[in-house]
């Protein structure tokens, strides 16, 4: 199948999903792209996703605030204008700064980021989370947790 063009304006973006206390808006499926996945995150302070990995690449442009970034075990602080771009496999995990952030995620093909994020909002309600459910819903979805 061919790949479509299409534009997504605030009024046709899909309803922003709240994943483990992170809203999150999707902007493009790989089902869309044939390809990539494009989301909208954001977050306030100290929310962000466990430790963990995926068969697929991912790369976090910060557009509003800041985010504690670790990936494979090295910790940064990524202001406004900085990529990360994380390979397939690679544990990471991140945490929103002070005054919250905004990030793009852009996935490589092959992911399922979009899919685990709306499954996971309509599995695990708001609130401190069950880590078992957390953990299940993720594997699920093709995501291991992995220690910190």
């Amino acid at each position: 199948m061919k790949p479509e063009s299409f534009i997504v304006t605030p009024e046709t973006s899909s309803e922003t999903v709240n994943v483990l206390g992170v809203k999150i808006a999707v902007l493009a499926t790989n089902v869309q792209t044939q390809g990539y996945e494009i989301t909208l995150q954001q977050g306030a302070d100290g929310m962000g996703p466990p430790p963990h990995r995926h068969d697929w690449d991912e790369s976090f442009y910060v557009l509003a605030g800041s985010i504690d970034m670790t990936v494979a075990g090295k910790t940064a602080h990524c202001e406004r204008g900085t990529l990360v771009h994380i390979p397939r496999g690679t544990a990471h995990s991140f945490r929103f700064g002070a005054e919250g952030g905004e990030l793009l995620e852009i996935t490589g093909a092959g992911g399922s980021a979009t899919r685990m994020f709306v499954d996971v909002a309509k599995r695990i309600p708001p609130g401190p989370p069950d880590f078992g459910l957390v953990a299940a819903a993720l594997s699920d979805n093709g995501v291991s947790l992995v220690a910190p």
